[in-house]
């Protein structure tokens, strides 16, 4: 058997042979035999993208889980069976390039409190912007609003290298997240109750919680699709997204802000809900975010026992200010013009 090599590039991929075909081959030009092993794992895919990389790529080693449990259980089910020193949870719609891992484990390897990281990501079907699910790296702000240097909302920068530098960052996207082994189980790995989306801004919170750092490395860059899997306003991605965003805060939340913050957040939740009827003469995001609002609140007891934090690193950390004013009344439509930044 061969020895473990430092970094698992790790593929999470679920009915993605298109991506596969697309994608695959970049992440085996551009990644060190000597430094990386890539692993697919199938999320208990039902078209054959298993057989697909076995006859096409017979070096990438494969994992099948038997359920999809989602982003969250895929990961952490497959992780179990890896050994490295650094995981890479890499999306299947994202192309890599040259030195993409190097870039970042060097800049790792400085500081041992560094736990996680990720490179640029910049958007594969408009190659100069930034992407929309992690850009040059992401903050929360006091809300629990997630936003990036060079995304706001919907709004994305175009890269002309104004974020080149290496900088500490809140939560590292998890279309390509690079991770040290011991921080990720130390951390819990990733909520399996979140399913998919913001598991990896939650894991983050936590890892910070604990006192460690999270860098962007922009000399890495990769390239992501983006909804790969569940399409912007699908109503079961606007139902995960705005439940797992409340259960986030729940849990990392400091005690004194946490209710608080919660009614400021589920008001907010309100508002864009009525905003969206208007807007699509549609109630399938209002009742999407209801239906959320119910999960949550029904989850209280559970979320209890998953509460361990450091308060006042956990609120040192956030963005001290709202987003949603900032962007919304102030007219601040950048990362670099927000106040304090």
């Amino acid at each position: 058997m061969n020895a473990p090599r430092k970094v698992a590039v790790v593929i999470l991929g679920w009915n993605g042979k298109k991506f596969l075909e697309k994608f695959l081959p970049s992440v085996i030009q551009f990644t060190s035999p000597e430094l990386c092993e890539i692993i697919v794992a199938d999320n208990c895919s039902t078209d054959d993208s298993v057989e697909y990389v076995k006859v096409h790529f017979p070096n990438v080693r494969i994992i099948q889980n038997f359920t999809n449990n989602g982003y969250a259980g895929g990961y952490n089910e497959a992780l179990r069976q890896v050994k490295a020193e650094y995981y890479v949870l890499l999306n299947q719609d994202v192309e890599v390039s040259e030195a993409w891992v190097e870039s970042v484990i060097t800049e790792m390897e400085k500081d041992k409190q560094i736990a996680a990281a990720q490179p640029k990501l910049r958007a594969y079907h408009q190659r100069d912007y930034l992407e929309y699910a992690g850009a040059c790296g992401g903050f929360v702000d006091k809300y629990g609003y997630a936003f990036c240097r060079g995304r706001l909302f919907d709004i994305t920068e175009k890269d002309e290298g104004q974020y080149d530098t290496v900088a500490d960052i809140f939560w590292a996207s998890g279309a390509c997240l690079f991770v040290k082994q011991d921080f990720f189980w130390k951390a819990g790995g990733l909520d399996e109750d979140f399913f998919a989306h913001q598991e990896e801004i939650d894991l983050c919170w936590r890892i910070r919680n604990m006192g460690y750092r999270i860098i962007c490395v922009p000399a890495s860059v990769v390239y992501h699709v983006g909804g790969g899997s569940l399409p912007q306003g699908n109503p079961r991605k606007t139902y995960l997204n705005f439940r797992n965003n409340l259960m986030m805060i729940y849990k990392n939340m400091p005690a004194s802000k946490l209710w608080g913050r919660i009614g400021v957040r589920i008001s907010l939740d309100v508002i864009a809900a009525l905003q969206s009827v208007l807007r699509e003469r549609s109630f399938n995001t209002l009742l999407a975010i209801i239906k959320a609002h119910f999960s949550f609140l029904t989850s209280l007891s559970k979320l209890n026992n998953k509460r361990k934090i450091a308060p006042s690193k956990s609120a040192a950390a956030l963005y001290p200010k709202s987003i949603v004013w900032q962007y919304f009344v102030k007219g601040k439509k950048k990362y670099s013009e927000l106040p304090g930044v």
